[in-house]
């Protein structure tokens, strides 16, 4: 990617050179995080047989994980930011995925919801890490693009993840393990490997990059000063005091509800409406809404950097898009259906990379640590409510169209509370 945003060249080189460094790793690393985080979707239906696993408990063990992430999010993000990234994610990105990688030993329903919790505590060090290293390393006017592509690790980890679990599951029966066995131990172990990695190949701040020189260097310190000057809030305290990182929070949660909402139950929905069991065949059809939102993720927050008095409009489509293909893929036949989801998709995965650029807008320093950490925490909770908010909804109202209903609701929230950002973000 050719970059230049600036007027200064050295700052040029220096931000082309980072963004080298940094963003296939990222983009590496999340891609792996995604598939372990969510390939419990495909092994559902056979995991949950082997272990007399029921649909409350399934719900319960897939959101439980974001109850224990939800508690670490902020200590995490300020031991990060004491310790620097190298350390930090070196560590506890080897630790989840070992953790990821035992799921394949789970014998009933206690160590199932157990290890999805120590899962959960796990992985609450990398995702907010991830982002304050984004802000750490990357001015404002590319933040979003930044974000925007390892956020790609998502649909790319669904779209090819989808149909390597699919293929994963079908080794039922090799060496005398099930299917879903060789998924989760397949899949856990190599972010154990890029954990290891993380010690070697990061940096703690542009300060310290061993791949700049020391103009570069100084050049890219100098500009993120500078943004930092215009910052409201830089003690942690402050923060967690602070309105308008609240709201943020608040906003966060919501697009959280719709976005595991929707994922964890994607593929049996799929295969419901193709009238099939879930395997191979319809976990390639589930991927397709995700392949489809790597565009959406890949130009919207590019569009959105470039005209940056409009990321709150932006950010508002992108929810108002999703609430609509939500509500039409509850009612629609399969094709139409898988249209919606499409559009569903995309709207929840294009508007986080917009999203993450305005908590350095208000906050710097530890502030901004905690901040990013207290608004991951609200979305790991509400993260959690999301299963529960969806089985629930169906067993109250009876009725299988009242989850999507119900999700779709929450993401129309979602648009009104980013509608009140205006005053604040719009610049």
């Amino acid at each position: 990617m050719t970059i230049h945003t600036f007027d200064n060249p050295v700052l040029n080189s220096a931000i082309k050179k980072t963004w080298r460094r940094l963003i296939p790793f990222m983009f590496i690393m999340y891609f792996v995080a995604f598939i372990d985080r969510v390939n419990i979707g495909f092994a559902k239906d056979a995991f949950a047989a082997d272990i007399n696993l029921s649909n409350e408990a399934y719900a319960l063990g897939a959101g439980i994980f974001f109850a224990a992430y939800a508690l670490c999010g902020v200590p995490a993000n300020l031991m990060m930011n004491k310790l620097g990234a190298k350390h930090w994610l070196g560590a506890t990105t080897m630790l989840w995925g070992l953790l990821s990688a035992l799921t394949g030993f789970v014998t009933n329903e206690v160590e199932f919801i157990i290890l999805r919790f120590i899962l959960g505590m796990a992985e609450a060090c990398f995702y907010p890490g991830i982002l304050l290293l984004a802000s750490i390393f990357f001015p404002n006017k590319i933040r979003g693009a930044a974000i925007a592509i390892f956020v790609l690790g998502v649909p790319l980890a669904l779209t090819l993840g989808s149909p390597i679990s699919g293929a994963l599951l079908e080794l039922h029966g090799l060496l005398g393990k099930p299917g879903w066995f060789w998924m989760f131990v397949l899949e856990g172990l190599p972010a154990a490997f890029l954990g290891l990695a993380c010690f070697f190949f990061l940096d703690n701040k542009p300060s310290e990059a061993r791949y700049l020189t020391q103009d570069e260097k100084d050049a890219l310190t100098t500009q993120l000063a500078l943004e930092q000057k215009s910052t409201t809030t830089s003690k942690v305290t402050d923060a967690l005091r602070n309105i308008k990182v609240w709201h943020l929070a608040l906003i966060y949660g919501t697009i959280q509800i719709g976005v595991y909402g929707l994922l964890f139950f994607l593929p049996s929905q799929v295969a419901n409406l193709m009238g099939t069991s879930l395997g191979f065949k319809a976990s390639l059809v589930a991927a397709i809404p995700w392949a489809i939102s790597a565009l959406g993720v890949y130009y919207i927050p590019r569009y959105a950097d470039k005209y940056s008095n409009k990321r709150v409009s932006i950010s508002i489509i992108c929810m108002l898009a999703a609430a609509i293909g939500l509500a039409v893929s509850a009612f629609a036949g399969p094709v139409t259906a898988i249209i919606a989801l499409c559009f569903c998709a995309t709207g929840f995965l294009a508007v986080q990379p917009v999203f993450w650029t305005f908590p350095p807008q208000i906050l710097t320093g530890s502030a901004l640590a905690a901040g990013i950490g207290f608004i991951t925490t609200i979305g790991a909770f509400c993260s959690f409510l999301a299963p529960m908010i969806r089985v629930y909804s169906e067993k109250i109202m009876n009725s299988d169209v009242a989850g999507s209903i119900t999700l779709s609701l929450f993401t129309i929230l979602c648009a009104i509370l980013i509608g009140l950002l205006r005053k604040t973000y719009n610049k």
